[in-house]
């Protein structure tokens, strides 16, 4: 699926880069071209010599090399590639980027470009919780740059938790959604997956027992298809996608305000269950019991609602909306009606009582309902729902361009 495209990898200096070398041997596997770039630090860890054997290559390495930059090396290289690759993405070259900083050859490179960028972010957990990378983090999928991990495990430090950079296999998944082909190639396609959280105090919230496990998998199945996602999701259970822009959110409100930024789109895909109401007097601090077993009294507002605002929208509505309906009862006639109340122009409906364990679950049974009735799926994985449900946004926009 790669074969002919090329990939300017650039190596940041972690002790994940040794990852790299795989990672080239891997698209190279795939028929891909990889030219490799190697900062100063990454050289601690890897050597030129093993990364340019592996890549069947030049390793590019100085910002000021005269004889690569007498014509201007740096600009032909970072428009040369059909993608970049950032891996491992360091908190430092993280900084960079979102800093907009080229005081080396990478950097420069990633400023110079005019093509997708893909970082794998690795570094200590406490460096990737830290307030200011989660800030770089964020301007840079502002930004449109693709991210693609981190894990989560044991750190080369002793450590525990979320820095471990992807695994290769990972990555590559990564770049071939991101130069992806097929029927929605160009498209820009908008979902939202998982829950809201809308809290009572600072250790309390109202949530709903979504996994967001289909919105990720739709999330995933459009990105197959070549199209461009933006990918706005509450705190799932299951991790977002690879390849695709993530906007993380908590709240109904913070998902609206997201789902605004995004726009515009060619489709968008509702299938977060967002939360219908949000407490008015959340406590700043945790609500306590009191000697007389008194209970606190929550007042309740209703949340925007997202779906009924982009299916009204006069001006650069989506050429397709899509929505969710998850009802325990009266299943299809709930959801048609839902669908004509909202305005937008599919539903998928299904049945999340109890008993069928879809609400969490591995598998999902839907009815889609169009203007020109409905039709029942039968049950299967939500993987496999994804695909069917991609397969005819694809039609129904391929439909639309033709007119």
């Amino acid at each position: 699926m790669l074969a002919g495209k090329r990939i300017l990898l650039i190596i940041g200096g972690g002790i994940a880069a040794y990852k790299s070398l795989d990672l080239i041997r891997r698209l190279r596997a795939q028929n891909a071209t990889v030219t490799p770039v190697i900062t100063n630090a990454a050289k601690e860890f890897v050597t030129p010599l093993s990364v340019s054997a592996l890549a069947g290559e030049k390793v590019y390495q100085d910002l000021f090399d005269l004889t690569d930059e007498a014509e201007m090396g740096h600009i032909e290289l970072s428009r040369a590639a059909d993608l970049i690759v950032v891996a491992p993405a360091t908190a430092d070259l993280c900084a960079k980027m979102a800093g907009g900083h080229a005081n080396d050859l990478a950097s420069t490179l990633l400023m110079a470009t005019d093509k997708r960028v893909l970082i794998a972010p690795t570094m200590n957990v406490r460096m990737w919780q830290h307030p200011a990378n989660q800030r770089n983090l964020a301007t840079l999928q502002a930004d449109g740059i693709l991210t693609v991990g981190p894990n989560e495990g044991d750190m080369a430090c002793g450590e525990f938790g979320p820095g471990r950079m992807a695994e290769p296999d990972e990555i590559v998944d990564a770049v071939t959604a991101a130069l992806a082909t097929g029927p929605l190639a160009g498209r820009h396609v908008l979902v939202t997956s998982g829950p809201t959280h809308e809290p009572i105090d600072p250790v309390r919230y109202i949530a709903n027992r979504s996994s967001g496990a289909q919105g990720t998998a739709i999330a995933q199945a459009l990105a197959a298809l070549g199209a461009d996602i933006t990918f706005v999701t509450g705190p799932a259970d299951v991790a977002p996608p690879s390849g695709v822009t993530v906007m993380p959110v908590q709240t109904a409100v913070e998902m609206a305000e997201a789902v605004k930024s995004a726009l515009p789109a060619d489709a968008a895909v509702f299938a977060a269950a967002v939360a219908d109401w949000h407490v008015v007097n959340a406590a700043q601090s945790k609500i306590k019991k009191d000697a007389k077993g008194s209970l606190p009294v929550l007042k309740f507002a209703e949340n925007p609602d997202i779906l009924a605002q982009v299916s009204g929208m006069k001006k650069g509505r989506p050429k397709l909306v899509v929505g969710f309906a998850a009802e325990t009862d009266n299943v299809t006639q709930n959801a048609t009606a839902k669908r004509k109340r909202k305005k937008c122009d599919w539903i998928v409906a299904n049945d999340v009582s109890p008993s069928t364990g879809i609400m969490g679950g591995s598998e999902n049974a839907v009815t889609l309902i169009t203007k020109d009735g409905s039709q029942d799926w039968p049950r299967m994985s939500k993987r496999q729902v994804a695909d069917r449900l991609a397969g005819a946004i694809a039609d129904a926009l391929g439909a639309a361009g033709d007119t």
